[in-house]
Order: structure tokens, then C-alpha cells, then sequence
């Protein structure tokens, strides 16, 4: 049994130590593909993707008075990682919240109007016509462009972040195989040592008291 014990310990620790490894090899082979898939892209930021550029071009709307602006900049940098999507995905959102005048999707109707204003409606029977048909609003139709290019990045930032995540795990369980096997070849020399038995030294022999004459 104790034969079984030892060996399962070995065993254990090791098949912590090669997920471990699997599992950053994964993470790091993930995040390589985020960070390609991004460059293939090739996007660069505007030269309004700065603190203070974008500060000033929202100054006097509405809708920018309370709005928590990005404190990143990727002006003139190409977005190749997931820190500078999820960077980039900010600025976009505040281009989108311009087009429409501080209005998110559910705030605009269907249609556009013939005052042209982004707000639009959801009664065909009062928007813009053209060959019998309503027309689409335009600012609605923005916000979803810009929504669904925002997502793909923030897609990318949270994949770079569970790669970061999962090469942690991995260091962990590889350090903790690593720790089991030590403590078991530990616990297995120490037995070893206990069960060498050492003989015990013979007695002194006491000198023989001189016989009396």
C-alpha cells in the first residue's frame, strides 16, 4: 500500500505539472492569435484618440458633460493587442455617442425623419418616404456598425485577459506539481533513513576486580 501511496504521489504531481505547462502553451498561443488577428486588421488610431484631443472636441455637447472620457491614447498607434482595442473600442463609442447627438440605439427610432434629426421614429407612417418605402435612420444604423465593430475589440481584450489569467493557472499548477513531487521523494527518503537500523554499540567490559590471596 505504501508502495502504491508513493508512486501515486509521483504520478500526481506530475500530471499537475504538464497541465500547468498545457496550459500556458494554450494561453500564449491564444494571445498570439488575438495580437495577429488585430495587426491583420491594420488599424491605427485617429489623431483624436487622446485624453485631451477628445476632451475638446466633446466640450459644450450635452450628453459629454457627465461621460467618463478614456484616460488611454492610441492616436497614430496601430491597435495590435488587446489593451489598445479595448482603447481604441472607447473612442469609437464617443464617435458614435457625436453622430447621434448622445443617443445610444434603444433611444432612436427605426426611421429617419424629415426634420433630420437622430432621434428619428418607429411610425413608418411619419418618416422620410422614398419609392414607397421608409427610410432607414442613418444614426441608427451608426450606432450598430458601431457596436458591432466595439464588441470584436472588446472581444479581443477579454480573450488577451483570460490568456493572462490562464498562464497564472498555469504557473500555479506547474509550481504545484513541482512542490508534490519534492514532497514526496521528501516523505520517501526520510522513511528510508528510518528504517537503516543501527546496531547498538556492544557494553564495556568492566576490569576484573584482582582475586584476594
Amino acid at each position: 500500500m505504501k508502495k502504491v501511496l508513493e508512486i501515486g504521489g509521483f504520478i500526481a504531481g506530475a500530471i499537475l505539472a504538464v497541465f500547468g505547462i498545457v496550459a500556458i502553451v494554450l494561453a500564449l498561443n491564444g494571445q498570439s492569435t488575438v495580437n495577429s488577428s488585430l495587426r491583420a486588421e491594420k488599424i491605427t488610431g485617429s489623431s483624436d484618440m487622446t485624453p485631451a484631443a477628445i476632451q475638446q472636441e466633446v466640450a459644450g455637447q450635452a450628453w459629454a458633460k457627465n461621460y467618463g472620457l478614456p484616460s488611454c491614447s492610441v492616436a497614430g498607434k496601430a491597435v495590435d493587442n488587446g489593451s489598445t482595442a479595448r482603447c481604441f473600442a472607447q473612442y469609437m463609442r464617443i464617435h458614435a455617442l457625436e453622430a447621434t447627438g448622445g443617443l445610444t440605439y434603444a433611444q432612436m427610432g427605426r426611421y429617419a425623419t424629415a426634420d433630420g434629426k437622430p432621434i428619428g421614429t418607429n411610425d413608418a407612417t411619419k418618416a422620410v418616404q422614398k419609392n414607397g418605402q421608409p427610410v432607414s435612420n442613418s444614426a441608427r444604423d451608426v450606432w450598430v456598425t458601431e457596436t458591432a465593430l466595439t464588441t470584436a475589440l472588446n472581444v479581443s481584450y477579454l480573450a488577451t485577459q483570460i490568456s493572462l489569467f490562464s498562464v497564472v493557472v498555469g504557473v500555479a499548477l506547474l509550481l504545484a506539481g513541482i512542490g508534490f513531487i519534492v514532497l514526496d521523494w521528501a516523505a520517501l527518503h526520510r522513511r528510508r533513513q528510518a528504517a537503516v537500523v543501527v546496531p547498538d554499540a556492544p557494553p564495556a567490559s568492566l576490569p576484573k576486580e584482582p582475586a584476594l590471596v
